[in-house]
């Protein structure tokens, strides 16, 4: 079941308009992909809180503008991987660009790079939190 902003789930309610917009979106995305609604929900919440916290207001200012989610809309679905679901997270140092890596085991793209462990390793326990996986940390070889 897709959501718009008059119909989502009450779990919701209480996040700013804009904040609520994106998760739907993310969770919406998630759904036709192919994730059960428990689990696209607290994907899109936390993937939706983290980009409504770092969105600059340019962004948010663009999102506010753009057409509010409908049940209807059609998503990229080539892009996401629910098979990836039941893999862990990986910090690993990247020594050639100095930085530690954030990224699901068998996955083509990092989730993302810092320049301190400690912060990777918090994106990499938000992201395994989600998906019921573990964290797997390296140190610099």
């Amino acid at each position: 079941m897709s959501w718009n902003m008059q119909d989502y789930p009450d779990s919701l309610k209480n996040f700013e308009t804009l904040e609520r917009k994106k998760i739907i979106e993310i969770a919406n995305a998630l759904l036709d992909s192919g994730y059960d609604e428990s689990r696209a929900i607290a994907i899109a919440t936390s993937e939706g809180k983290d980009w409504y916290k770092n969105a600059s207001k340019e962004e948010l200012d663009s999102f506010d503008k753009e057409g509010n989610p409908s049940k209807n809309d059609q998503h990229d679905i080539d892009s996401a991987n629910p098979d990836l679901l039941d893999e862990n997270v990986q910090v690993k140092y990247d020594a050639e660009n100095e930085e530690w890596v954030v990224k699901t085991v068998k996955a083509e793209r990092a989730a993302g790079t810092f320049k301190y462990k400690k912060d990777a390793v918090k994106r990499a326990e938000e992201i395994a939190e989600n998906k019921n996986s573990k964290v797997i940390t390296y140190t610099k070889e």
